[in-house]
Formats: structure tokens, C-alpha cells, sequence
């Protein structure tokens, strides 16, 4: 589920372990925030190898209005409608319980534990008051990068782009995951994280493991949770790569990976391997959801029909494209899902090793149909969740390749 993920405490957990800190609050007064935020800023830059055009105005907030503020972000991120087409899409996947009241798990989330964040609508960065020093300085380290990032990317309307969830899911991997490696750079500048294995290593386990504090996003379904780590986790090991191959050019505009796949492998980025984008040829009468899914929700859909609570990403699985409706009828909701693949060879392994699982959930009153099919010159999968009634089995909805699409 993608949505633009605010600054979790576990990444100053890491930094806390690194440099051996002692958690204490803080009362921080305006002046020295603007003074830190200074003191930074040249770390900053040498991490992200780009320069400050201004300095950032920064503020400070409670943690009250910190929580009021999220939840309007939060409707408008998830409406209503939107939350409802990915919820039933979710649902009939199995990858979410039918109880679950997913509206208030995310307010949960959003206002477990926040120590600051960046807003790209007023070009400021805040801090929540009583932090502990730790935390504050990696919040800061963390969101500095993001209002750098800003002052060269058009950062709300990359975020505020609903059109594919795959392509803004690999936006968010560089935006944060540049923000996450430049953040232990700045706080452990003595560590070379880049270039040792093994370090990485530890810091990349160190973010996967259950974080204390944060009960209710380790309690979170594999979906909710993984999508919410992927830009932090996947996302810095990919900024890692670029680093190390191509540090003197800057993941931005033409260079922004276009889909998970190309965050999770790096080599199909430097090759040039785009997605395939599909369209659905019939009208959207009756949709209440249309989107990507990508390369690693179907790696997390692979781990949850197989009840792993682990997502295994190093090996690519062949995806080229997908396109997945929601209908909304009568008889209850049907999702019709397509994928298309690099070679023939990996449909048969989509099939029996991905989506073969989805036969066995077993909901009353519905069928599910697993059929190979081709699109255009793609080989492909077609996915359909549909109750046995549903009036449109006879004459499925068809995909082409959007050749209009860049």
C-alpha cells in the first residue's frame, strides 16, 4: 500500500546503536533548532554530494498538533474511495484480513511514533517537541535531505501522483532511501557504510527487525508493513548501488527508476529494462480501483499465500508490466489482474509459485480463474477474482500495451 511513509523512530533506534547515545528529552527552543538545522547542513551536502540553495526554515510542533496535522495529510493521501478500492483489492488477495479496520490501523501508524517530518506543500521541516537529542539529530539528518531534494525536484507533484503505484513506490525508494544512507553518513561520518559488506549488512537487518516503540507496525499485516519499510530499506540498499556505479549523476528526472524491479535489481535500471505499461481497452463503468501492483507487491503476495513472514527479493521473477482492475457489483467486488513477463519461462513460474495460492482462500461464493495469456507481443497472466455470478465472465475485460505511455 503505498503512501508517503513520515520518519519512523527505528531509524534513530539504528543511530542510537551506532554511536551509543543515551535516549534524554530535550526542550528545544526555535533558536536552536535554526542553529542545528545550520550545523547540518554542510554534512548534508557532502552525503548527498548536491548544495543547499537556501536553507531550509524549520519549526517545532507538540506532539498534538503533530498527530492533527497527520490525519488531515492522511485523508488526503487515502480518501475514502481510494482506501476502499485498495482495501477490497487487498481483501480478495488475501493479503489482509476481511476484519480488519484498516482507516484506523493507518491512523495508528501515522501517529505512533513520529519525531519530525518534511512538508513539501510549505517547503518546511518540524520537529516534534520533547524529542530526545538522538532522535532529533536523525530526524533532522533524515529530513534535511528531503527539503534538499526539494529545492531540485518538483517533490509534490512526484508524491501527489496517483497514476501508477509501482512508479511512485520506486520514486519513494530514492527519495528516501537517498535520505536514509545520507543520514547514517552524517551521524557516523568515521563509518564507511558504503563500501563495507558487512556493515551494510547489519544496518540493512538492523532497519528489517521489530522496532520497540512501535507496536502497532510490527503487529501490521506483510503488506501494510514491508510497503511501508520498502522505501527505506530497498530504497537505501538501491542508493547504495548508485552510489558505488554511478555517484556523479543524481537519481533525478530522466534517471528516476520507473518501477520496483529496477530498485530491487539494479542491473535491469542499467540496462534500460522500463515496464511494460498495459491499458484495459473497455471503459471504467463499475471500477472502483485501477493500478499497478509491481514487481515487489507480487513478491510480498508470494510470501503471504506461502504464510512467510519474510519477502525474498535478490532474484528477479521476469515481471515486465501489470494492470489490475477492481469492479464493484451487485453480487460483491471481482478483481481482474494482468502481468506480463520477459520470457515466456516465467509465467509458469508466476503461476505455480505466486498466484497458484490464491485457489486455495476459498471465499464463499467466489472463483478464481488463473489463465496464461499473451498482450501484444508479451507473454503474460491473467489473474480473476470474481464471484460465480459475476456477469462479465463470459466476456472478460482485456488489456493492450500502452504505447502512449513513457
Amino acid at each position: 500500500m503505498k503512501t508517503r511513509l513520515l520518519t519512523l523512530l527505528f531509524v534513530s533506534a539504528l543511530i542510537v546503536a551506532c554511536r551509543g547515545d543515551k535516549p534524554g528529552a530535550v526542550s528545544l527552543e526555535q533558536a536552536e533548532l535554526d542553529k542545528l538545522v545550520v550545523e547540518l547542513m554542510p554534512a548534508v551536502e557532502r552525503a548527498t554530494r548536491l548544495e543547499f540553495r537556501e536553507t531550509p526554515r524549520a519549526g517545532i510542533r507538540s506532539r498534538d498538533e503533530v498527530r492533527s496535522y497527520l490525519l488531515v495529510k492522511l485523508e488526503e493521501e487515502l480518501p475514502a474511495e481510494r482506501l476502499e478500492g485498495l482495501v477490497t483489492a487487498y481483501r480478495l488477495m488475501g493479503l489482509i484480513p476481511d476484519t480488519l479496520d484498516v482507516g484506523k490501523l493507518f491512523v495508528d501508524l501515522y501517529t505512533e511514533q513520529v519525531a519530525g517530518f518534511y512538508e513539501p506543500d510549505s517547503a518546511m521541516l518540524f520537529a516534534v517537541e520533547g524529542s530526545d537529542m538522538a532522535t532529533l539529530r536523525a530526524t533532522l539528518s533524515h529530513e534535511l535531505v528531503h527539503a534538499l531534494q526539494h529545492q531540485y525536484l518538483p517533490l509534490d507533484s512526484i508524491l501527489s501522483d496517483r497514476a501508477d503505484a509501482d512508479r511512485l513506490a520506486a520514486a519513494q525508494a530514492v527519495l528516501e532511501g537517498q535520505a536514509t544512507v545520507a543520514m547514517v553518513q552524517v551521524l557516523v561520518p568515521d563509518v564507511d557504510i558504503l563500501g563495507e559488506d558487512q556493515l551494510w549488512r547489519q544496518m540493512s537487518d538492523e532497519l528489517a527487525k521489530p522496532q520497540a516503540g512501535l507496536e502497532v507496525f510490527n503487529n501490521s499485516p506483510l503488506v501494510i508493513r514491508t510497503g511501508l519499510m520498502f522505501p527505506y530499506l530497498q530504497g537505501a540498499g538501491f542508493m547504495r548501488w548508485f552510489l558505488l556505479n554511478r555517484g556523479s549523476e543524481q537519481p533525478y528526472g530522466d534517471l528516476m527508476p520507473k518501477s520496483t524491479e529496477q530498485i530491487l535489481h539494479p542491473a535491469r535500471y542499467q540496462t534500460g529494462d522500463d515496464p511494460v505499461r498495459l491499458r484495459f481497452t473497455e471503459d471504467s463503468a463499475g471500477v472502483i480501483h485501477e493500478d499497478t501492483f509491481g514487481e515487489f507487491e507480487t513478491l510480498v503476495l508470494r510470501s503471504a499465500l506461502a504464510g512467510i513472514t519474510a519477502v525474498a527479493t535478490d532474484l528477479p521473477i521476469g515481471w515486465g508490466g501489470d494492470r489490475l482492475r477492481v469492479y464493484q457489483g451487485d453480487d460483491g467486488p471481482a478483481l481482474v489482474w494482468y502481468v506480463v513477463f520477459d520470457q515466456p519461462n516465467y509465467v509458469e513460474n508466476f503461476t505455480n509459485r505466486v498466484v497458484h495460492g490464491l485457489r486455495r482462500l476459498k471465499r464463499p461464493g467466489y472463483r478464481v480463474a488463473i489463465d496464461p495469456v499473451d498482450v501484444g507481443e508479451h507473454p503474460g497472466v491473467r489473474v480473476v477474482i470474481a464471484p460465480e455470478e459475476w456477469d462479465r465472465w463470459a466476456d472478460l475485460p482485456a488489456v493492450v500495451v500502452d504505447s502512449s505511455s513513457s
